[in-house]
């Protein structure tokens, strides 16, 4: 693998869901993930997240991505920030909306799907699925045991084929190899 530099990564996988669930009823909604370009980024609300995910639109080597509902295009769920390392695809940041974060989180799901929409797009780049990212260190174990990543040194992990491919037919139904 390439060099792998970035912020540590702190995300939670709530639930692997099949979708993005209500954290209340259950209710199950189809999601659809899309680029986001830098003359798009008057979606990106700042109150609605932790990170500044302009700055993040400013990097030509970074593709940004939105979750959303298939039924309300307009609110955005969770980003995820990518880079294509001409090998593996590197997560640099990755965030749920403020209204998925915590306890009174209204869906579950969110960063699980756009993990198993990076994974994803390294299978369609001919990358076997490998996704790599720099893991704060209280989170390690949390990853290994919800991803399936691994260690590759000190708190740099990825997720291989076979954990990849799981996480994929998981969000992603149709997909095949």
């Amino acid at each position: 693998m390439n060099n792998i530099q970035g912020i540590e990564l702190d995300f939670e996988i709530d639930k692997l869901t099949n979708s993005i669930e209500n954290a209340i009823t259950g209710e199950v909604f189809d999601t659809l993930i899309t680029q986001i370009r830098q003359i798009d980024s008057k979606q990106i609300k700042k109150s609605d997240w932790g990170f500044d995910w302009l700055n993040e639109l400013k990097h030509s080597e970074k593709q940004v991505y939105k979750l959303t509902t298939i039924n309300n295009m307009d609110i955005i769920h969770g980003l995820i920030c990518l880079t294509d390392k001409g090998d593996h695809i590197f997560m640099d940041l990755i965030e749920s909306a403020i209204f998925n974060k915590g306890k009174g989180k209204m869906y579950n799901g969110v960063a699980g799907n756009l993990v198993a929409y990076a994974c994803k797009l390294s299978f369609e780049k001919n990358y076997k699925g490998i996704v790599s990212f720099v893991a704060k260190t209280r989170l390690i174990s949390h990853y290994e045991q919800t991803l399936g990543a691994q260690i590759f040194a000190d708190n740099r992990m990825f997720i291989d084929t076979k954990e990849a491919y799981i996480l994929v037919k998981q969000y992603f139904k149709n997909f095949e190899l």
